[in-house]
C-alpha cells in the first residue's frame, strides 16, 4: 500500500517550505557580526545613511551653524553636480566598470552648448539639446571601445579623459563663456527656489528627479535586472541569454546622456562655462559611489546610497571647514572614508548563507 499523498494529474509537486529547519538553525548560529554582514549585504544604503546621520550630529555639535538651513542649502547646491555625475558613474560601476572621463564629458558638452548659444546665436532649447547630444555621443564612444574592441573600461576612459579634455580646450581656445552671453535658459538651472528657509536651485530639483527616474528604471525594468546580472557575472548573464555587449553599450550611452544633462546643471551652478570647471569631478563621482555602498566589483549597490555618499562628501568638506580644520586634513578624511568603504565592501562580499 502506497503512503504517497495523492496528487492531481499534471500538477506541479509541492514546493519545499521557504524556511527549512537547516536554514533556521543556520540563522540561530550566526554571530552578531555575521548578522550585521547579512543586513548590510541586503541593504547597502544603511552604512552611508548611518555615516551621514552621525556626521550631521558631530559637525552640528562642533559648530551649531552647520545644522542651520542656510548651511544645508549651500551643501545641497555644492554637491548637485557631483551627485548628478555619480548617477552615470553608478550605472557603470554596477557593471564592474569604471569611468574616469565623467568630468571631461560634462565640460565638453557644456562648452559646446555654451559657445553655440553665445557665439553661434543658437536658441537656448537647441543649445541644451546639443550639449545633451554631445554627452550622449561621448558616452557611446566609451561604450563602443569597451564592447567592440574589448578594452578594459579603466584604460578606455583614462584615454578618453585626455581626448575629451583636449577637444574641449581646442574647441573653446581655453576661454570661458560668461552667463551674460548665453540665453536665460542656459543658466536657468542656477535659479534659487525658496522652500521655507531652505534655498536650493532648480538644478538640485533636476538632480533629485534624475535619481527618481533612473532609480525606478534600475529596480522596475528588465533592463535594470540585466544590468545587475552583467555586473554580478557577465559570463553567466550571457549563458542565460542576456546580450552583455548590448547592455554595456546602453549603460555607457545612458551615462553620457546623464553627463550631458549635468553640463546644463554645471552652467547654472558656476554661472559660466569654463574649461576649468569641475576639475575634480572624475574622482569625486567615484568617491560618492564607493562611499555610498556600491561595490567596485559590480552587481551590488543602489542609487540611494550614491546620493548619500555625495552628501557625506559635502558634509565632511563643509563640516570640517566650519570646525576650523586645515584643508589638507579634509582631503585626508575623504581618502580614509574611501578606504574604509572599500574595506567594508570586501567584508560584505564574503557573506555566506
Amino acid at each position: 500500500m502506497s503512503t504517497t499523498s495523492p496528487t492531481t494529474p499534471g500538477a506541479e509537486p509541492a514546493a519545499p517550505p521557504a524556511n527549512t529547519a537547516a536554514e533556521q538553525f543556520a540563522r540561530r548560529r550566526r554571530s552578531p557580526a555575521q548578522r550585521v554582514q547579512h543586513v548590510l549585504h541586503a541593504y547597502p544604503a544603511i552604512s552611508p545613511l548611518l555615516v551621514l546621520v552621525v556626521s550631521f550630529l558631530v559637525f552640528t555639535y562642533l559648530n551649531p551653524n552647520f545644522g542651520t538651513l542656510r548651511t544645508q542649502s549651500l551643501i545641497l547646491q555644492q554637491v548637485a553636480v557631483v551627485a548628478a555625475l555619480a548617477v552615470g558613474q553608478t550605472l557603470i560601476i554596477l557593471t564592474a566598470g569604471i569611468d574616469l572621463s565623467v568630468g571631461a564629458i560634462a565640460i565638453l558638452a557644456m562648452l559646446f552648448s555654451a559657445k553655440l548659444s553665445a557665439d553661434g546665436g543658437l536658441p537656448g532649447p537647441l543649445a541644451v539639446l546639443v550639449g545633451i547630444a554631445v554627452g550622449t555621443a561621448a558616452g557611446a564612444v566609451n561604450g563602443l571601445l569597451v564592447t567592440k574592441l574589448r578594452l578594459p573600461p579603466f584604460i578606455v576612459t583614462l584615454g578618453t579623459l585626455s581626448v575629451f579634455t583636449a577637444m574641449a580646450l581646442l574647441y573653446s581656445s581655453g576661454q570661458s563663456v560668461q552667463a551674460s552671453a548665453m540665453p536665460d535658459l542656459m543658466v536657468w538651472t542656477g535659479e534659487i527656489v525658496n522652500l521655507g528657509g531652505l534655498r536650493i536651485t532648480t538644478g538640485v530639483f533636476m538632480v533629485v528627479l534624475l535619481y527618481v527616474v533612473i532609480g525606478f528604471v534600475l529596480k522596475q525594468t528588465s533592463w535594470g535586472r540585466h544590468l545587475y546580472a552583467v555586473g554580478n557575472d557577465a559570463e553567466a548573464a550571457r549563458l542565460v541569454g542576456i546580450s552583455v555587449n548590448r547592455v554595456l553599450l546602453s549603460v555607457y550611452t545612458l551615462a553620457g546622456l546623464i553627463y550631458g544633462i549635468t553640463a546644463w546643471i554645471l552652467i547654472g551652478r558656476a554661472g559660466a562655462a569654463s574649461p576649468n570647471a569641475a576639475a575634480d569631478a572624475n574622482l569625486e563621482s567615484i568617491t560618492a559611489v564607493v562611499i555610498g555602498g556600491t561595490s567596485l566589483f559590480g552587481g551590488r549597490g543602489a542609487l540611494l546610497g550614491t546620493l548619500l555618499g555625495a552628501l557625506i562628501v559635502g558634509y565632511f568638506r563643509t563640516g570640517l571647514s566650519l570646525a576650523g580644520v586645515d584643508d589638507q586634513w579634509r582631503v585626508l578624511s575623504i581618502g580614509l572614508l574611501v578606504i574604509i568603504a572599500v574595506s567594508i565592501d570586501q567584508w560584505i562580499r564574503k557573506v555566506r548563507a
